[in-house]
Parts: C-alpha cells; structure tokens; sequence
C-alpha cells in the first residue's frame, strides 16, 4: 500500500483514534466519520480530520473509491439487526472502497462452554447484541461479494488497555462470581488491536475471517484479580452465581452465560504476527506503567 491511498474511519472511538494517529504518523491521510460533536471535538484535539453522520438517517452518497474503509461504528442498542451498517452500505453503494475492515465481536459463536474454538466453529449468537453483529457481518459479506473488493472481518475480543480497565468497579466493591462459576473469556491488548487493523488495511491481498484475542484466555474472576494486584487494588468480593442474579447487573450477567476459550492461530499465521502483549500479565504490567 502506498502511503498515499487514503484510509476511511467509521467511528473514531477509543481503538479509531489511535488507529488514526498511528497511521497520520506514517503520512497515510485519514478521514474519521462519527457521530457526536463530542466526538468530533475529541478527534480535533489530537488532529484527526473527521465529519459527522448520522448513521441511523444516513440520506447523502460516501464517495469512497480508491480509499480503504474500517468499521468500527457500533449497532443500534436494540434488535437483531445492524440497520445502521446497512444505511452506510447504502450509501456507498455507488463508489465503494478498495478494501473493506470490518470489526465484528467473539460473542457471535454463543456460549461454547468453555470450549476452546476457532474460525470454523458454527455462528450461534444469543444474545441481541451478538445477533446484530451477525447480520452485519452478513450484510459486509455481501455487499463485498458484490463489488468483488477484499473483505475482513475481525472478531475482537474483550480490549482492554490504558484508561480501558475496570478500576472503578473493583473500586467501588462490586462483587464478582467465584473461581468455579466464572466464565472463560478473551482479550486484547488496545494496541496489538491497533496494529491488527492497520495489517489488516494494508495488506490488499489479505482477506478472510480472524479471531482477534491474545491467545491465553481466563475466567472472569482471574481477570478481575489481576486488574486489582497489578493496579495496586483490593480484590473484589467474589460471590457465587446463585447470588449473582440478585447482585449484578443485567448486562453484566448475560455475559457470565458464556464461556469460551478462543484460539488465535489463524491471525497469527495468516498476519505473520508476533503480539506485543501475548498474556495478560504483560499488558497489565504496561498498563501500571502508563497509568503511574
């Protein structure tokens, strides 16, 4: 890829922002689009060039021909359908990009009962947030099937990195389930996540569907007590899951209903990738180091 050829970024958030700046660095020109004059201030501030739409009464024509797109814009909050991926589809429909990122979540293979999985496991989404990650990833599949444009989707798994911790909620004493109850989950270091993205734009040849996930999962109870001692925090209580239902939010319990262990085999392969942050430990470890 040419330093050149032009990079959309559709939700300039927490990981787009520091995809932007990485990229802005290297001289490749990129544009944010987002959502919220907040965010457009945000963007500014660290000189990231953006324009706001409305993805859910996205009337006007995008113009992206000879740029390279990543989504990172979330669904709606509610149903099983991304209708805001779709207006955008809409909208481009006419000038598409020359490469299409898309990033997807680990939540759309369902609870796999601490399995551990890869790329060829069965869609078995449960809940609605999972079910409109799905219909995204099926609406991105066509519309690049259509335009015959190389298409990946990065099933990301729980990011975690500087100022994206859970410091206030095991400081404010919020109880967590116990060891034996706890579920398997995955992360990913922010900033692995920002040089898959980047890989993945840059590399027009590459295509196909990769687990984002560091590779060495743990319950949410080892995740929680790690966050706690490296930050220097007291563990959080640990309850078990019969009283869970009465103690932790709805959310936060619909997540304790799936378990899986998810391999990263194929990323690190296909992308010829060695992580910066391959445990948990190592990412914490930076994590205290930025925060002091």
């Amino acid at each position: 890829m040419s330093n050149t050829t032009p990079i959309y970024i559709v939700g300039c958030g927490y990981i787009g922002k520091r995809l932007a700046r990485k990229l802005l660095d290297k001289q490749i020109p990129v544009k944010g689009l987002v959502s919220s004059e907040a965010s457009l201030s945000e963007c500014g501030q660290v000189d990231i060039a953006c324009e706001i739409i409305d993805l859910d009464h996205l009337q006007q024509a995008i113009d992206l021909t000879n740029h390279r797109l990543i989504y990172l814009a979330p669904p709606p909050r509610a149903g099983k359908k991304d209708t805001r991926i779709g207006n955008f589809l809409n909208a481009t429909e006419a000038c598409p990009p020359e490469k299409f990122v898309y990033i997807s979540t680990t939540g759309v293979y369902g609870n796999c009962n601490g399995s551990w999985i890869d790329e060829t496991m069965p869609l078995n989404p449960a809940a609605d947030r999972a079910f409109r990650r799905v219909d995204a990833e099926q609406q991105v599949q066509q519309y690049c099937q259509r335009h015959a444009i190389p298409l990946i989707i990065l099933r990301v798994a729980g990011i975690y990195g500087p100022g994206k911790l859970p410091l206030a909620r095991i400081e404010s004493g919020q109880p967590i389930v116990n060891q034996q109850d706890s579920p398997f989950t995955n992360r990913i270091h922010a900033d692995d996540l920002v040089n898959i993205c980047e890989q993945a734009l840059m590399k027009l040849d590459l295509a196909g569907t990769y687990n984002v996930t560091d590779g060495h999962p743990s319950t949410m109870y080892e995740y929680f007590n790690s966050v706690a001692r490296i930050m220097k925090l007291p563990p959080p209580p640990a309850i078990s899951l019969q009283d869970a239902q009465d103690q932790l939010s709805e959310a936060m319990l619909s997540y304790m209903a799936e378990s899986r262990r998810i391999s990263n085999q194929q990323l690190l392969h296909d992308f010829q990738l060695v992580l910066q942050y391959p445990t948990l430990q190592a990412g914490l470890t930076q994590c205290a180091q930025d925060e002091s």
